[in-house]
């Protein structure tokens, strides 16, 4: 069994900065991919930034330039550094990971993380 619990979200005033964490554990023989994307209010859920296991990045044009995601393998934990936080990054954020078992790959999500930014 895998488990991702994603962790860091909270209040921020616009311009400020949160750092959002995500750990998985269990039954982990590697893992691939690590995404996050996030859920406004009303919105459809949208892909934030992705780090592939070579640690390439990609980003949604609306946080680039501002967001960093990282992943630590040791750790099997991803990162998303938030800085020069908008009132629209409001949201829940969700971590994703494609992870190997040893008998399959499977897509697992976090819980998710509400982040605030006040103006």
């Amino acid at each position: 069994q895998v488990q991702l619990v994603g962790s860091g979200g909270g209040v921020a005033q616009a311009g400020g900065s949160l750092r959002l964490s995500c750990a998985a554990s269990g039954s982990i023989f590697s893992i691939n991919a690590m995404d996050w994307y996030r859920q406004a209010p009303g919105k459809q859920r949208e892909l934030v930034a992705v780090i592939t296991s070579d640690s390439s990045t990609n980003y949604a044009d609306s946080v680039k330039g501002r967001f960093t995601i990282s992943r630590d393998n040791a750790k099997n934990t991803v990162y998303l550094q938030m800085n020069s936080l908008k009132p629209e990054d409001t949201a829940v954020y969700y971590c994703r990971a494609e992870i190997e078992n040893g008998k399959y790959v499977g897509q697992y999500w976090g819980q998710g993380t509400l982040v605030t930014v006040s103006s």
